[in-house]
């Protein structure tokens, strides 16, 4: 899972308040389930669940408290209403509620069928304190009746006890001008009907499906074909359109992981949000082992987007090595309603995010100092959380406080200790082997069905690598101690030094704009009286400049994200013009753009004698 925090939405929404188990193949007893899209009530949809037999008097209905991957209990039996048991007469059961995600039936020997009415999460998210009380957007679920449903099946099918580990066959009703991605088999062709058979429960909370008007692509890289589907309310973004930026990443994700990946399906589902409606408000993405769900604001320019699928897909599609092929037993056989959590967070989300950002040094998308600033910024954000906490006992305990509320840690400490571990690697052996080559061993020595034991694993991997390995994992992992990172790097040839980081021409931090909005106009403003930045004085813009295009370019209201995004990549003494209303004539100033600098710590590389070691980390 990545939760991504938009910094440049918020800016932009400051603009518009201005403005306005073990797999078991087993043929039979079988679930039987229908979801029927076709009649929405009250934005509720329908679902009927199928038992085969039971040996005894009760049985209990549980709909899961929390899912794999997302490290929170969310409690998805608040989404079901009026919950019903059947007999094979149609003759209604006792049923009663034994918590908020459990239902015990009463005579279940006679038990034909349950039914009950789901609604959604995504018209109820508050977007206040999200991550507490909300359900985090790509794990939720959507019902817009004959325009889109997120079909995240957790939130849709219940288990009985004891039955997860036993056929699933799934049949979804839905209009016919709506297209269900997924990486699912669909074993029914008709265009209404979509029947989905599955090993286990938990293949069934793997695959979500998303069912919209047809907006999809397909590509093959190196054997996986991968479907990419877009729902954009108002039709403003394509999958065509973001293709471009979504394949160039994955096939350098391909070529950057070699054989470890083997996926002959994956499916990518885009849903982005209308953010002046109810809606969801929860941005980022959810791994499953085929295929990642995605929310993100519709109101983001292209090229945003693009970057924002870049960097959050590429986390994901990394979750293909770990956890999901390399995992503990409390993920291989997870308990959805009374889960007990691993205590390998720094692996299967830090090692995920490391590669997210290595990847991209190694494949040429970005150069060393931007690596090296992409740590920085963990190195800056670790700092303001519990550095002294076991990396391990927060991950087994993260469901609960004071371990809950420094689980974004694993995005940032996390990722600092897969990096230390890669240069471990890299120093003792010359440069050859890295992280990479151990999580491909342990993909060999584990994989999809066969989960290590929780206290196993360092011994393992020391195992595998070196004791330097090892004496790392039980001094920084385990133990309490800070990571010395300037030690790290220095094996690498990198030093703490001082480094001009260029600031936004429109910005003068994240929460003070140079402009606002004229809003009966739409217009963007030079604001009257305010600070000028260096780009503007350089180019002779004044307060109260109305701005009306950059490089032919038109801006307003409806595009200033877009705008000052694409301001971030401006370089110094680029020509420039921009035109401008001023006392009411309109005008146009050229130049060359002058940005404002700030010296920030950083990391360089300095040790020339290193350079082999560096780049064999980087490049390697």
């Amino acid at each position: 899972m990545k939760k991504v925090f938009l910094s440049a939405v918020f800016v932009l929404s400051v603009f518009s308040h201005m403005a306005t188990a073990q797999k078991q193949k087993q043929a039979s007893p079988e679930v039987k389930v229908t979801i029927d899209l076709n009649n929405v009530k009250n934005d509720k949809v329908m679902v009927t669940v199928t038992p085969s037999g039971f040996n005894s008097n009760d049985v209990v209905f549980h709909i899961p408290k929390t899912v794999p991957g997302t490290y929170s209990a969310d409690n998805y039996g608040k989404l079901i209403d009026d919950l019903k048991a059947f007999d094979k007469n149609g003759k209604e059961l006792e049923t009663s509620k034994t918590d908020e995600n459990s239902w015990k039936i009463s005579n279940s020997k006679s038990l034909a069928k349950v039914t009950y009415w789901v609604n959604d999460t995504f018209d109820s998210e508050s977007g206040k304190g999200f991550g507490k009380e909300d359900i985090f957007s790509p794990a939720g679920t959507n019902i817009l009746e004959g325009k889109n449903f997120m079909v995240n099946n957790h939130g849709f099918i219940g288990y009985f006890d004891n039955k997860t580990e036993i056929k699933y066959d799934v049949k979804v009703l839905h209009p016919a001008g709506l297209f269900g991605a997924t990486s699912l088999i669909d074993a029914d062709k008709s265009d209404t009907v979509d029947e989905f058979v599955v090993n286990r429960y938990f293949d069934l909370t793997d695959n979500p499906i998303m069912y919209s008007k047809p907006d999809y692509k397909t590509f093959t890289v190196d054997g996986m074909e991968i479907l990419f589907s877009v729902y954009s309310p108002t039709g403003v973004h394509s999958a065509e359109e973001l293709l471009p930026d979504l394949e160039k990443t994955m096939r350098a994700q391909k070529a950057f992981m070699g054989s470890i990946n083997a996926n002959k399906r994956y499916t990518v589902l885009l849903y982005l949000s209308d953010m002046n409606k109810n809606d969801a408000k929860g941005f980022g993405a959810l791994e499953h082992h085929t295929s990642t769900t995605v929310v993100f604001p519709e109101a983001m320019p292209k090229d945003a987007l693009g970057e924002q699928l870049k960097d959050v897909v590429s986390h994901e599609f990394f979750h293909t090595i770990t956890p999901l092929s390399i995992h503990s037993k409390e993920i291989q056989f997870f308990d959805y309603n009374n889960p007990k959590m691993s205590e390998h967070l720094w692996m299967y989300e830090g090692v995920t995010e490391y590669f997210a950002n290595l990847f991209q040094i190694n494949q040429g998308l970005i150069d060393a100092d931007e690596f090296y600033q992409r740590m920085v910024g963990k190195i800056n954000n670790a700092s303001s959380m519990n550095d002294t906490m076991s990396f391990t006992e927060m991950s087994a305990n993260v469901l609960v406080e004071p371990y809950k509320d420094q689980y974004l840690n694993v995005y940032e400490k996390g990722a600092l200790i897969g990096m230390c571990i890669d240069i471990i690697i890299r120093e003792k052996s010359n440069g050859e082997r890295g992280i990479l080559d151990l999580m491909k061993k342990l993909s060999k020595e584990y994989g999809v069905d066969k989960p290590f034991n929780d206290n196993e694993l360092f011994a393992k991997i020391t195992q595998l690598t070196y004791p330097e390995v090892g004496e790392f994992l039980n001094t920084y992992v385990a133990g309490k101690t800070p990571i010395p990172y300037d030690v790290y790097f220095a094996k690498m040839g990198v030093t703490k030094t001082k480094v001009q980081i260029p600031g936004n021409p429109f910005l003068k931090d994240q929460s003070t704009p140079y402009i606002t909005v004229n809003p009966k106009t739409k217009e963007i403003v030079i604001i009257p009286g305010g600070e000028l930045s260096d780009f503007m004085k350089g180019l002779g813009l004044k307060g109260g400049d109305t701005i009306l295009a950059i490089n032919d370019k038109a801006y307003n209201l409806d595009n200033i994200y877009e705008m000052i995004m694409e301001s971030q990549n401006w370089k110094a003494d680029d020509p420039i013009s921009v035109k401008i209303r001023r006392d009411g004539a309109e005008q146009t100033l050229t130049g060359k753009v002058k940005l404002s600098f700030t010296e920030e710590e950083g990391y360089k590389f300095t040790d020339t004698s290193k350079e082999k070691l560096n780049n064999a980390w980087l490049k390697g």
